[in-house]
């Protein structure tokens, strides 16, 4: 744990494909899949339905690098989606679409999930944004996620971009989190005192026949199966890609600045407080505050997110990141994706636009926030 990480970063984006006229979900023809895949080979992939695909940057030393790769993903698969009368959109779930309608792909790893979680993995209707973090040691990795574990929800307010279900306003933020919870061995991640700890977890479920390898253990913060990262899944996909690009700024700047204080006493909050923190970024996004400090109170997120810049301030200074960081502050003040979405719906209607018409003005305005 002396050697200092690299804190490379990578982000993954899953998208939902849409008609542009109408903007309901379709599914993805084949030769679309197989013009993604030529265009971008393995940084693209399918996902468990047929209206969905994701992207993955390649390892990036630096957000600008990221900014450079993403941009150029989400330009093709746009550009791609076109030639196929598609557009792609980066929102955590479609408005009124039914998972139950929806084509599921035909692949042995998907055949399996069907077989082994049900109606929970073909409801999975929903994108995410993962972004993955380098540390090469594998009990630093451990240290890391404990103690970046409490911010999370910070991370899940700043992202809630699925306030709707089904053609009805769910009343939360992120109704993704709500979705993906019905899967097993989701939520916060457990306290671990080390790698051996979390390996001999891992191998038991592994060595009982209850899943193939880590990879199925899906928490919002992870060491990756695949690679030397602490992987954070906890935040909706951005419709914009600054928003994406923050988020991944913030994930990268706390990871350096706890890998700094590892040789200091850092007190974690209770779990049954980080629970709450993480249900409260779910429903009300940043519009009603965490619970912090000591003695603990209702922190504002204006609050929260301007102390956390303050923090990592040397952190996103040493990484180049810190304009793009500093977004957060206009998210904590100005509303989430979640909150502009709702606002829209809100005007269509008001202007008399039936509740359909108003559902595809959101989807229309996250499909032209897509592509830079």
């Amino acid at each position: 744990m002396t050697t200092a990480p690299v804190f490379t970063i990578g982000i993954e984006e899953e998208y939902l494909l849409v008609d542009p006229v109408t903007c309901a979900l379709r599914t993805a023809p084949p030769a679309l899949l197989t013009d993604l895949k030529d265009a971008l080979g393995e940084q693209v992939s399918t996902e468990f339905l047929g209206c969905q695909v994701e992207v993955g940057t390649g390892v990036c030393a630096t957000v600008a690098d990221a900014r450079t790769d993403l941009t150029h993903l989400r330009r093709t698969v746009a550009r791609i989606a076109r030639t196929h009368g598609l557009a792609p959109i980066a929102a955590s779930c479609h408005p009124w679409g039914d998972w139950s309608e929806q084509d599921r792909t035909e692949k042995p790893r998907y055949d399996k999930l069907d077989t082994d979680l049900g109606a929970v993995a073909r409801r999975m209707l929903i994108g995410g944004m993962h972004v993955h973090v380098g540390i090469a040691d594998a009990d630093t990795r451990i240290a890391v996620m404990n103690r970046l574990t409490p911010w999370l929800p910070v991370l899940l307010a700043l992202s809630a971009s699925s306030p709707f279900w089904q053609g009805e306003d769910t009343g939360l933020a992120s109704w993704r989190v709500s979705v993906f919870d019905s899967m097993p061995r989701t939520g916060l991640p457990p306290h671990m005192a080390d790698w051996a700890a979390y390996a001999a977890m891992t191998d038991t479920l592994v060595d009982l026949g209850l899943i193939e390898d880590a990879s199925k253990i899906w928490w919002d913060l992870r060491p990756s199966a695949a690679f030397p990262t602490l992987e954070a899944r906890i935040c909706d996909v951005s419709p914009r890609i600054d928003a994406a690009l923050m988020l991944a700024a913030l994930v990268q700047g706390l990871a350096r600045m706890i890998w700094r204080g590892l040789s200091h006493d850092q007190a974690i909050p209770a779990p049954l407080i980080l629970a709450e923190n993480r249900w409260r970024a779910q429903r009300y996004g940043t519009t009603k505050g965490l619970i912090a400090g000591n003695p603990a109170r209702i922190v504002p997120m204006e609050k929260l997110v301007d102390d956390m810049l303050t923090r990592i301030a040397p952190d996103l200074a040493a990484l180049g990141s810190a304009d793009d960081a500093q977004r957060a502050r206009a998210v904590a003040t100005g509303g989430t994706s979640a909150a502009r979405q709702r606002q829209l719906f809100a005007t269509a209607r008001a202007r008399g636009a039936s509740e359909r018409d108003a559902f595809r003005a959101v989807v229309t305005s996250v499909i032209e926030a897509f592509a830079p």
